[in-house]
């Protein structure tokens, strides 16, 4: 079965990211405190300019591979994070091209960076506690941390499926005070379907895909 591909319209892009940084202000935040990434997991190769045609300036990648196509035919045009899983074979990869990844949750990883330094991380927590899920547990984080062998600038989470955003408050707010509690300052939380939430809630990077691109 072929992957879905999203049809980027820059205008409808353009006004979309507009919206949602009135929406930032309404919510009590400076919309200059956070970033919104737009996750091109879905976006063909030849289609990224014209995210770049609407405003997008910082973009996020799920798949090594994708990063480094849509890199090199159109590296100048954004800034480039990473934020799908860090397997530790990819570390070698990734961590050169990105001004920050978003999933550093395994000790493999971590080996891997010592040899392959990136920029900078977020260390990915599973506040929830999900069996089978990535991310450290909260109560190993400090721990994980003090052996990070590069620049640590803050959290990220993935919150459980939920039926309203409502319900993933608390996670947030979780991430939140697990980041004030080890002075870290980013918090990379909240995506097409709860964003709001975890403005309200602290988030300094969003993730957003299918809001902005369908």
């Amino acid at each position: 079965m072929a992957e879905r591909r999203y049809d980027v319209d820059p205008r409808r892009v353009a006004a979309r990211l507009e919206r949602v940084r009135e929406r930032i202000a309404e919510l009590g935040r400076d919309p200059g405190e956070v970033e919104i990434l737009v996750a091109t997991k879905y976006v063909a190769c030849e289609q990224m300019p014209l995210l770049a045609e609407a405003g997008v300036r910082l973009v996020g990648e799920n798949r090594a591979q994708d990063l480094v196509a849509k890199q090199e035919a159109h590296g100048e045009l954004f800034e480039w994070d990473f934020i799908g899983v860090l397997q530790s074979r990819k570390v070698r990869t990734v961590a050169p091209r990105v001004r920050l990844i978003h999933s550093l949750a395994s000790e493999s990883a971590l080996r891997e960076l010592e040899r392959y330094p990136a920029r900078a991380v977020l260390v990915q927590v599973n506040v929830a506690g999900e069996e089978g899920k990535a991310g450290i547990a909260p109560q190993r984080l400090g721990e994980f941390l003090a052996r990070c062998p590069v620049p640590v600038a803050g959290l990220m989470t993935m919150p459980p499926l939920a039926d309203t955003p409502e319900r993933n408050r608390r996670w947030f707010r979780a991430l939140r005070e697990l980041a004030e509690r080890h002075g870290l300052r980013t918090l990379s939380m909240g995506t097409s379907q709860d964003w709001e939430v975890a403005v309200e809630e602290g988030a300094t990077i969003i993730r957003l895909g299918s809001s902005l691109l369908v």
